[in-house]
């Protein structure tokens, strides 16, 4: 019962390790986190099936906490054909449970290693990891919310059960987690959590970074235009949205064509789609693609489409940035954030048609001039974030957080109380004695 981002890396279970990922930092001389031992906290990790972008932005800052010196464990779910354990990039990777089992396995894995971890980075993806519960009171606990996540439980369970994660999400949450500094990736997701969640520990906003560009060969597309979308194929997105473009202007412009990259539950259902609208010679479903050829296909495109309808930011919005192509998206929490309306894409607003903000985005940048204006902005906003500046906030954060956890062990030992035995009452409804 967990979601993550977005990415293009959606399907099987790929066996062999994917290229490294971009990281602009090199080990620091001063290793300002030398010692420590982290645990990271994903429901999964990049190589994973519908991985996205929580499971990139995840992976990028335990990365660069090696890279500071950390011991750095990240702790995630197990897919067949994954070994339980293994070191990948410097970091100790443990996998353990499907999806579900992975909320009840970690927290154990957790508690019988208590002792061994000074900084906890647990990952709400729609359900929090319970951390505090099991973990010693000087153990420091970031809670990492990429979005509010209510809708798609709604979108996607029954309504008990949505009514369950929603409770998860919401009240249970916000007391488990009231006094743990909280990161979130846009100002968007951190309004809702304060308005739809009614949050009380104090929020950090860390925007996602985006992987270094290198140029790529020309590979030009079939049509004229060519609109591409990037991104996990799982009903949220939308995708069917985009795919319906080339039939909805096909009058207009019977020259687009619609490129679609990336894997995911929905594959099979969009090429249905297009073919139910007659449009199967103009949607193009690439699948899973290499880096270099997605990115090849993307640096190509005219315009990038998202008709996603939740995100906690818009990583895909940003990689398409970088190569100078705008976006068209819903005006909806983390891609109003992503895309500067009117300098680096445009929003569809309440009341206006994806397919009318699409044509006047393709009629704009049939203007040369304006084309030129829009692609330096794209890349002028992409080059603002790097995993870099990512991951030197979350080591600044972190590094502020190991005195101020040594504060919270304190009180509970003056207390004569083990710390996870405080949060265990105060969660069944007893008073917190500190």
């Amino acid at each position: 019962m967990a979601f993550s981002g977005e990415s293009a890396s959606a399907g099987p279970l790929p066996l062999t390790p994917r290229p490294r990922l971009s990281l602009e930092a090199t080990q620091d001389p001063e290793a300002p986190l030398r010692g420590v031992r982290a645990a990271v906290l994903n429901f999964r990790e990049p190589r994973q099936s519908v991985a996205g972008g929580a499971e990139e932005y995840a992976w990028q800052v335990s990365r660069y906490l090696t890279a500071q010196g950390a011991s750095v464990h990240f702790v995630t779910s197990r897919e067949p054909g994954q070994a339980r354990a293994e070191r990948w990039d410097g970091v100790e990777l443990r996998r353990m449970g499907n999806r579900y089992l992975v909320y009840l396995l970690v927290p154990l894995w957790l508690l019988l290693r208590r002792r061994r971890f000074d900084v906890v980075i647990d990952s709400m993806n729609g359900i929090p990891f319970f951390s505090p519960l099991v973990v010693r009171r000087r153990t420091a606990v970031i809670c990492l919310v990429h979005h509010v996540h209510d809708r798609q439980f709604h979108a996607f369970f029954p309504t008990w059960l949505a009514r369950v994660g929603c409770f998860v999400e919401g009240p249970v949450a916000r007391l488990l987690y009231r006094r743990r500094t909280t990161i979130t990736v846009s100002e968007s997701s951190k309004e809702d959590l304060r308005t739809r969640l009614r949050w009380l520990a104090p929020i950090e906003v860390v925007p996602n970074g985006s992987p270094a560009v290198r140029s790529v060969a020309p590979h030009p597309l079939p049509g004229d235009p060519s609109v591409v979308y990037l991104g996990r194929l799982v009903g949220h997105k939308r995708v069917e949205r985009v795919v319906g473009l080339a039939a909805e202007l096909g009058e207009s412009r019977p020259g687009l064509h619609v490129h679609v990259v990336g894997r995911g539950p929905e594959s099979g259902a969009l090429a249905a789609r297009a073919a139910e609208l007659g449009v199967a010679g103009r949607v193009h479903l690439h699948g899973f693609l290499t880096e270099q050829d997605k990115n090849a296909v993307l640096g190509s495109a005219l315009l990038n489409v998202t008709a996603s309808e939740f995100e906690g930011w818009g990583l895909t919005v940003i990689e398409a940035a970088a190569f100078g192509v705008p976006t068209v998206a819903y005006d909806v929490a983390g891609l109003r954030d992503s895309v500067r309306d009117g300098v680096t894409g445009w929003l569809v607003r309440d009341g206006e048609a994806l397919a009318d903000v699409v044509d006047r985005a393709i009629t704009e940048l049939a203007d040369p001039a304006r084309r030129a204006e829009i692609q330096r902005a794209c890349r002028a906003w992409a080059g603002e974030f790097t995993w870099g500046r990512t991951g030197a906030t979350m080591t600044r954060l972190i590094a502020a957080e190991l005195p101020a956890a040594g504060r919270r062990h304190r009180t509970a030992s003056s207390a004569g109380s083990p710390a996870w035995t405080s949060d265990l009452r105060l969660a069944v409804g007893e008073t917190d004695p500190t």
